[in-house]
């Protein structure tokens, strides 16, 4: 917002000093001569002239609102309010180091997960060949399984026909996702029809049966969406951060240009000494 200022000056008076000497010492009776004494002893105070022109420090609250919005602080820095520029410095700082922190521990967490469900022995992991055995012994299916020992599960099932046998059997809901999905580790750890993948499930033809290792991993992916939404909440707070900083630095810089005018309005107006002025009218209006 830019403010203007016209000035219609009503009137100014200077009042003059004379300095107050007796006539009879200065005075001789010829009037030339007399006339030039009283000349030389007026002496005349000019008022110094109203500043009409815009103060060369004011601040554009636009700039200050572009300056907070890009580095929260930086607009009430730029308007002279250093504690508000410290607050929402900070503040930003704080934000920006829990989102990364949180993330980070995210990331840890999922990796842990991970490694819990792919570590596939006889007494750890999900494995998709047990899944596939369960399906076959207890739904009556005949899901095609590598022999070989030494691949890992996932390279001894097919998936499209694990999938097309999942699609057929009544009260399932999903297809299992290709290992290595977000999506497949979800399921694993989230849904019953999976359990029986889990070394120590014991439920036979119940896959309702939930092992602690389902437990366990279940546990793991929750911390890890904790962290995650943590460190989202924070990145949510960074935007909002820079939201209010802009919005106080606009306000920070408006109350800044009015106290300025203030003082310019109360500069002008100082009295030299034995000087007397008038006060001049502003008439003020907003752009």
């Amino acid at each position: 917002m830019l403010k203007n200022s016209l000035l219609f000056t009503l009137f100014i008076f200077t009042v003059l000093s004379f300095p107050q000497q007796s006539d009879e010492n200065n005075l001789s009776g010829n009037l030339a001569y007399d006339s030039k004494i009283l000349l030389q002893e007026y002496k005349s105070l000019e008022a110094q002239p109203l500043n009409l022109q815009q103060p060369s420090d004011r601040k554009s609250p636009i700039l200050a609102g572009l300056f907070s919005a890009i580095i929260p602080g930086s607009g009430e820095l730029y308007a002279g309010e250093y504690w508000k520029a410290v607050i929402f410095g900070a503040l930003e700082a704080g934000l920006i180091t829990a989102a990364i922190v949180y993330n980070n521990k995210g990331d840890s967490k999922t990796e842990e997960f991970e490694n819990y469900a792919d570590n596939v022995t006889d007494n750890s992991g999900w494995s998709v060949v047990r899944y596939a055995q369960w399906i076959n012994q207890y739904k009556d299916k005949n899901i095609q399984i590598d022999p070989d020992p030494n691949k890992k599960p996932w390279q001894r099932v097919s998936w499209e026909e694990l999938n097309n046998v999942e699609r057929e059997i009544q009260g399932f809901s999903h297809t299992l996702a290709r290992h290595g999905e977000q999506q497949y580790y979800e399921m694993i750890g989230k849904y019953h029809q999976f359990s029986p993948g889990w070394w120590d499930f014991n439920g036979g033809s119940n896959n309702s049966d939930i092992s602690q290792s389902f437990k366990y991993y279940s546990g793991l992916r929750g911390d890890a969406n904790n962290f995650y939404n943590m460190s989202t909440a924070a990145v949510i707070g960074i935007y909002i951060n820079h939201f209010l900083s802009a919005l106080d630095a606009v306000w920070s810089t408006v109350q800044f240009n009015k106290n300025l005018a203030v003082k310019v309005r109360m500069d002008s107006y100082q009295l030299s000494d034995k000087t007397e002025f008038f006060p001049a009218v502003y008439l003020n209006y907003n752009l």
